[in-house]
């Protein structure tokens, strides 16, 4: 990434242009279209929903018609005697047989006409071994292999309801059926006399949704085990898709409407719908790149976008290229003055913004010779201005009385404590006079500090003390000479006329990108500012020893850094003086 930006940077500004306008152009055609498909869709899928849950109701109304239906023939035949004891009754004469069987098949017959709708086998098999279907083909087996179908071992487990399931026929077709099973009891002995079964074909299965169904949008039908039982989608039947019950039961659980998901190896809207007395699933998955295929055309979308495009580039590249033309033409002839040379003046032709910058290119040389001159008195001047200010920096009045104190304590005999009091005097001369940099670091400045609170002890005693608190981050940070000094000088002198003692607090921190060093004292305080303010009021101003006020300390600060920075000093009269210093964040 660092080499590309590299390599863009290098690049003049015609091609910089056409490049930012190049991908802006891409970019926004992207985005639009993105946007526009993204919209589209997501305003599909929420009429989609809306629109096939009503579909899904119907079919689901269809299923619980037939349903009905079934539970129609299951009731006739329960209540049938003729049917009963048919299947339950043992051999007898032949007669007897035979009018038995006439009986149970005028009900049969009777009973089939509930169903005349649906193209259904109804299939009744009795304790007896005796078995009648109305349509072999639906159920070949015997009465003794009806026993042990899981649908009747379940049915008999379950007398009270009607299971459905699906099964294959046994015979060379291997036609997928669905039935619907109930056991026949008799409620007045309590026991079981027979099994009824009801079949259907799959392919019948299919007319309770297939006038729903369309190109990419299919319906499915799902057991419990997350087998499809029924499908329009005849290559989908028969196989488990657990991924698909599981949505179904989310929607069902939580009664969402639609999801997004990936179904069949297709990017589909699933909605479901739950039968109850079947422990069904109704499950319309829409593959949603052919439903918005037909929503939408991307291709002519797309290219469309691409015309668009290409004529826009085609109008950015002349127009940039017109525009850059004299600019380069102009950065050519100015590329050729050496950095040194302010009277390589260049020659005024070309377009009338060319001419205008060739004027005002010309005009700033002059403009340059005279600030450059200008520059050079005036660093000369600040120069010995910043001299004589360090230089001043310790009144003789001070240096007289530090002397002075030296003598006393050497006839005193205190010869170590006088040592220590010249020592001190030595490191602070040397770093106002001798050091002229600009700049000392936070460790520096504090040892200064140090030194100078030193040298007003051994004057005036220790009624006054000073605690110092650095942050750990802070130390290499550079500050201007003595910028903190004159407030504790002044806090000294000028802070504890009323009181006695007291405490002066010395805090460097970091704040973001700034450096704060604040000056607190517990003195008397100073009328004026309560609310805290940046310059102090010249009426309240307490010059300092060096004759150095604050408002020259905030001056020297706003000089070098800018606005941001400078004094801010709060005082309430009787509890002390706050004084805040910022300075930006400088390591060399």
């Amino acid at each position: 990434m660092k080499k590309w930006m590299n390599a863009f940077s290098r690049l003049g500004l015609f091609p910089k242009l056409f490049l930012v306008m190049f991908v802006s152009i891409i970019l926004v055609s992207v985005l639009i279209l993105w946007t526009s498909i993204h919209m589209s869709t997501k305003l599909f899928t929420e009429t989609f929903s809306i629109t096939n849950s009503k579909v899904l109701s119907q079919i689901k109304t269809n299923f619980e018609s037939f349903n009905d239906a079934i539970a129609a023939v299951s009731n006739n035949v329960s209540q049938s005697g003729a049917i009963r004891g048919y299947l339950s009754e043992g051999e007898g004469d032949s007669l007897t047989m035979a009018k038995s069987y006439y009986n149970m098949r005028e009900t049969m017959d009777r009973i089939q006409s509930i169903t005349e709708s649906y193209e259904v086998g109804i299939t009744i098999s009795g304790i007896n071994g005796r078995t009648y279907s109305t349509d072999r083909s639906h159920l070949r087996l015997s009465a003794d292999e009806l026993k042990e179908q899981p649908i009747t071992l379940e049915a008999a487990a379950s007398p009270n309801r009607i299971i459905f399931d699906d099964y294959q026929t046994n015979d060379d077709t291997a036609q997928q059926m669905i039935s619907a099973t109930k056991a026949l009891t008799d409620r007045a002995e309590n026991r079981l006399y027979g099994t009824l079964y009801v079949t259907m074909r799959e392919n019948a299965f299919r007319q309770f949704y297939s006038s729903f169904t369309s190109r990419g949008n299919d319906v499915v039908i799902l057991n419990d085990a997350g087998e499809i039982v029924s499908s329009n989608r005849e290559e989908w039947i028969g196989t488990t898709q657990l991924e698909l019950l599981t949505y179904a039961r989310e929607m069902n659980n939580e009664s969402v409407k639609g999801v997004n998901a990936r179904v069949m190896d297709q990017d589909s809207v699933v909605l479901s719908e739950y039968l109850p007395f079947y422990r069904f699933y109704i499950v319309n998955v829409v593959d949603k790149d052919l439903a918005m295929g037909q929503l939408v055309d991307m291709k002519t979308i797309a290219l469309i976008c691409a015309a668009i495009v290409a004529a826009a580039l085609i109008l950015v590249f002349l127009i940039t290229n017109q525009i850059t033309k004299s600019l380069r033409r102009l950065v050519k002839q100015m590329s050729n003055i050496t950095k040194s040379d302010l009277d390589n003046y260049i020659p005024v032709s070309g377009s009338y913004e060319s001419r205008q910058l060739g004027h005002a290119y010309n005009y700033m040389l002059d403009e340059l010779h005279d600030y450059v001159d200008q520059l050079v008195l005036t660093q000369r001047e600040q120069r010995n201005a910043e001299l004589a200010a360090l230089q001043s920096q310790i009144n003789p009045h001070f240096l007289y009385n530090t002397l002075a104190s030296v003598k006393v304590l050497v006839q005193q005999g205190n010869k170590d404590r006088a040592a220590e009091t010249i020592n001190a005097l030595i490191s602070l001369l040397q770093n106002t006079i001798s050091n002229v940099s600009e700049t000392i670091t936070v460790e520096q400045e504090v040892e200064n500090l140090k030194n100078y609170v030193f040298i007003n002890h051994v004057r005036y005693g220790g009624r006054i003390k000073a605690a110092f608190y650095v942050a750990p981050d802070c130390t290499h940070y550079h500050v201007p000479k003595l910028v903190i000094q004159p407030f504790i000088e002044n806090a000294f002198f000028h802070g504890f006329i009323s009181k006695e003692t007291g405490t002066i607090h010395v805090m460097v921190s970091r704040a973001g990108e700034s450096l704060l060093c604040e000056i607190m004292d517990n003195g008397d305080g100073i009328e004026g500012f309560s609310m805290g303010e940046s310059l102090p009021n010249p009426k309240n101003n307490r010059q300092l020893f060096s004759g150095i006020g604050i408002r020259n300390v905030h001056d020297r600060i706003e000089l070098l850094y800018g606005a941001p920075y400078g004094v801010t000093i709060m005082s309430k009269p009787g509890e002390g003086t706050r004084v805040t210093v910022t300075l930006p964040l400088i390591t060399s």
